[in-house]
């Protein structure tokens, strides 16, 4: 009875088996029978990566959010020209300036094969050097009076340090002389990062935090001041053409990275200067990114778009400009939201 009823259910089988006499195994029908369950599994893997990855929303509206700073990340390398030479300046377009900035910012010196030659430093504050001048300027001003070589504005006037003679010539804008020819300068710290400057190469590397408006930051070669409001930087024994200001960009960041959005594309870019004094521009233009994960965690960053630019300057003056790489941004009125949801 049971024997029976199993016989009636196989005959509702659609799929009846061919008797052994009739099958044939080939070669061909084995490697596409392997090829086929590859394929199967590939796909059901990349199905379930699919399903299991998040849903990712865009959004598009006014950003409002001018409160907090903005954050720049940056890894600078200059591979022939010394730290004791290199400065970062920024500015924004509200006024402010940040001479060279030493905040959150690290200096490591370089061979000229890109090994570093010492741990990294945080960049000196200038006041530091400024009271050592003193101090030597102090003890020189009990002997005599030094003199200016020259530059100086009247009779009365000293330069007791290495600095004073320097400040003197760059009044007169006069070019400086050997300073292996200036009394002052000989047992001076300057002597050594003079002859070093060529020698060495520089990483730099940080972050600083500015207004969140439009603005720009340079890396440049020399001391940076102002006069009659136009930035400069003194190069003073050298000439601008002597200094190569060929870079590499290993990291530039606003904010947070986030692997699915632009937040770092110059990251690996090289600069390449194939003559003296080259100055090179870089126009960013930056969307504010809201990025909020499953967790309801909500990271602020920033997208950038990039232009590059780049041109010989013969002299350092606010015309021609100055060689090394400087960086403009602007910041879009609108923002971009990125959501994840489940699927």
């Amino acid at each position: 009875m049971g024997s029976d009823l199993i016989d009636k259910f196989k005959q509702l089988d659609a799929y009846a088996k061919t008797l052994d006499d009739f099958r044939v195994k080939t070669a061909t029908g084995a490697a596409i029978t392997i090829t086929s369950v590859v394929v199967m599994i590939l796909l059901f893997l990349s199905e379930l990566y699919v399903y299991m990855s998040p849903n990712i929303s865009e959004e598009l509206f006014v950003d409002t959010s001018r409160g907090h700073k903005l954050r720049i990340n940056l890894d600078i390398t200059v591979p022939t020209i010394s730290c004791s030479y290199l400065v970062l300046d920024a500015m924004d377009s509200s006024g402010e300036q940040h001479l060279q900035m030493d905040q959150n910012i690290h200096k490591r010196r370089l061979d000229l094969n890109g090994n570093p030659i010492e741990e990294p430093k945080k960049e000196e504050i200038s006041t530091a050097s400024t009271a050592k001048a003193n101090q030597n300027s102090s003890e020189v001003a009990i002997i005599t009076c030094g003199s200016c070589y020259g530059a100086a504005f009247n009779e009365s006037q000293c330069c007791n340090t290495c600095e004073d003679v320097k400040e003197a010539y760059r009044l007169r804008k006069w070019a400086l002389p050997n300073l292996t020819t200036i009394e002052q300068c000989k047992n001076d710290e300057s002597l050594e990062k003079t002859n070093l400057a060529l020698k060495e190469g520089c990483q730099i590397y940080g972050h600083m935090e500015v207004n969140r408006v439009g603005g720009s930051f340079h890396i440049a070669p020399g001391k940076s001041f102002t006069i009659n409001h136009v930035h400069v930087h003194d190069v003073q024994p050298f000439s601008s053409s002597v200094f190569n200001t060929t870079h590499i960009i290993r990291h530039l960041s606003f904010g947070t990275n986030i692997e699915s959005a632009n937040t770092s594309p110059l990251d690996g870019v090289k600069g390449l200067a194939t003559e003296g004094a080259v100055m090179f521009q870089y126009y960013l233009k930056i969307v504010p990114t809201m990025y909020v994960k499953l967790d309801n965690t909500v990271l602020h960053t920033n997208q950038f778009s990039v232009t590059r630019h780049q041109k010989s300057v013969s002299n350092v003056n606010a015309e021609s400009g100055m060689p090394g790489a400087f960086f403009s941004y602007e910041l879009s009125p609108l923002m971009v939201k990125y959501t994840e949801k489940e699927r």
